[in-house]
């Protein structure tokens, strides 16, 4: 691993972090210290990942080692960058992680109807 594509990936994961949206500010505050099902989570956490014989990585909004899952709050950019999303999603998941994505309209209005859906997808999880 390249110890300066490290240095870029922490970078950018603390100007994120000092620039979260309302959702991921929201979302953070009901799952962070294992407030959610006793899980942790890591907020901005960097995945690195070699593609081609390149390095490089993808920073995920919020990140829980237990299950490898990549939970991602999708804000109005992400209606533009669709194929986007796609080949990360895929990649991810070649990497042996799972992905869920949520809008930040639904984690502002809905958050318990959200943190409902992340418990029923970590009980499906603990059955397969």
């Amino acid at each position: 691993m390249n110890s300066n594509l490290k240095k870029v990936a922490i970078t950018r994961c603390r100007e994120l972090r000092k620039n979260s949206t309302k959702a991921e500010k929201l979302f953070w505050e009901r799952i962070r210290n294992r407030r959610f099902e006793g899980r942790k989570f890591d907020r901005q956490f960097p995945i690195f990942y070699n593609l081609n014989g390149k390095d490089n990585f993808f920073i995920a909004d919020f990140y829980c080692h237990q299950e490898k899952l990549v939970i991602e709050i999708d804000g109005e950019i992400h209606k533009n960058i669709i194929e986007e999303d796609k080949f990360r999603t895929e990649i991810l998941n070649i990497l042996g992680y799972k992905v869920l994505r949520f809008k930040n309209e639904e984690v502002e209005q809905y958050i318990d109807e959200v943190l409902i859906k992340l418990k029923n997808y970590f009980a499906y999880l603990s059955n397969t």
